[in-house]
Order: structure tokens, then C-alpha cells, then sequence
């Protein structure tokens, strides 16, 4: 067993997400967990994510659960664009606890509306993925990312076993089948709610099933730093 020590130990602590464009009595299916289930939850995200058109005129979700490679994370706010959630004809948003929870469920940052961190990803990317062609270009990074991420027939997430103690910190993994995401961050271990993280157990195996992509992990040890909201 790995002992990870709580110093402190604090309470869980929900911050105030951004809000959500619009407020509605029936939450929306619209939230992502770090496993890639798309959930109906009142809980807000600070970040936004597009797979593409997902809704149907009644903004009820099909079987689809990507209609394209481009899994992308964008700010909530860009240009002052604005419009009514799962509208026709339009990708479906989804919504995110923060970036470690995105990059878990598949997604990299948005070249348009997140160009600094989608530049600094990138880098990290090609320097993790030396056999990429250079300049590495998003649809490659798609392309990679895909493989890992997705079983194409089953849509299940592909995981893969590490040592814990191996794993950077904003890597998701469970410490058993079915557990509670959990996530390592600032020297401690949490575990990942809709509502809220709150601090995750002190004991964990040596080896645990990992959540986030295997190139997104190498991508996080070449250099790349995502955001994780713990409290």
C-alpha cells in the first residue's frame, strides 16, 4: 500500500463556479466526469467543452457521444459570444469541474479561444510524442489522443494500470474498479464530486486503473500544467 499523508486535513470546500448562461428548473445533460459520462447535474463548470452536435430539437442527447476528433476545452466567456444552450444546429457544450477533469474525459485545449494554454500544450505534446511530424498539428494531437481516450464500438473509456508514485500531478485514477475518481494535487489526494472535491483516502494500492489518456499524461510530465479547483 502507498501512504499518502493528509497534512491539515480540511474540510471539502465548494468553490463558486462561473455561472451557467442560463438557469433552468430540469438540469441539462451536459456535465462531463472524469470518466466521460456526460450526466444531467445541476452543478456549474469553468470550463466548456464541444464534441459536436450530440442534442436533438429537444435537447435530449442520443447514443452519439462525439461526432468528431476535436475534443476541445474553451473559456466560458469569448468575444462576448452568447446563445441559448443546445440550440439547433449547434455543438452541444458541455460543461467541466476544471481543466484536470477535461483533460481526463479526452478533451485539450481550444486553439481559438484558449491559444496561450493550447500553445503551451502543444509543445508539451510534441516534446512527449517525438515520432509526431514538426510542427505538430492539432488533428494530430486528435488523432493520438482518440486512440487513447475511447473504445470506438463500446464508447467506453480506455484506462490504463500505473504506479501511483509514478503519476504527475492532475492525473486521474481510481484506486479500484468502479471507485471514485480520485486526483493527486499540491501533495494531497482528492476525491472528484459534481458539487465539490474532498479529500481522499490516506492508504492506496502501489498500482491504480488511470483515468486521464495515457499521451495526455506524457504530455503533463513533458511540461504541461493543468488547473485543478480542489478548494
Amino acid at each position: 500500500m502507498t501512504n499518502v499523508g493528509h497534512k491539515n486535513r480540511i474540510a471539502p470546500l465548494c468553490r463558486t463556479r462561473h455561472p451557467h448562461p442560463m438557469t433552468r428548473p430540469t438540469p441539462l445533460q451536459n456535465r462531463v466526469t472524469p470518466t466521460g459520462e456526460i450526466c444531467a447535474h445541476t452543478a456549474r463548470g469553468t470550463l466548456m467543452g464541444n464534441r459536436g452536435i450530440l442534442h436533438d430539437e429537444r435537447q435530449q442527447l442520443g447514443t452519439a457521444r462525439w461526432k468528431h476528433q476535436a475534443w476541445v476545452t474553451c473559456t466560458l466567456a469569448f468575444k462576448a459570444r452568447r446563445r441559448e444552450l443546445m440550440a439547433p444546429g449547434w455543438y452541444t457544450e458541455l460543461f467541466f469541474t476544471d481543466e484536470a477533469v477535461a483533460l481526463a474525459a479526452g478533451h485539450r485545449p481550444c486553439a481559438e479561444c484558449r491559444r496561450e494554454d493550447f500553445n503551451r500544450f502543444r509543445k508539451a505534446f510534441a516534446k512527449a510524442h517525438p515520432d509526431l511530424p514538426e510542427p505538430v498539428r492539432a488533428p494530430d494531437m486528435d488523432r493520438v489522443l482518440h486512440k487513447a481516450r475511447v473504445m470506438s464500438r463500446s464508447r467506453k473509456q480506455v484506462t490504463f494500470e500505473a504506479k501511483l508514485l509514478e503519476l504527475p500531478e492532475g492525473v486521474f485514477f481510481r484506486a479500484e474498479p468502479d471507485g471514485a475518481p480520485l486526483v493527486c494535487w499540491q501533495g494531497r489526494v482528492w476525491a472528484w464530486a459534481f458539487e465539490c472535491y474532498a479529500a481522499g483516502p490516506d492508504a492506496l494500492p502501489d498500482r491504480v486503473e488511470v483515468l486521464t489518456p495515457e499521451p495526455t499524461v506524457k504530455t503533463i510530465v513533458a511540461g504541461y500544467m493543468p488547473v485543478c479547483i480542489t478548494q
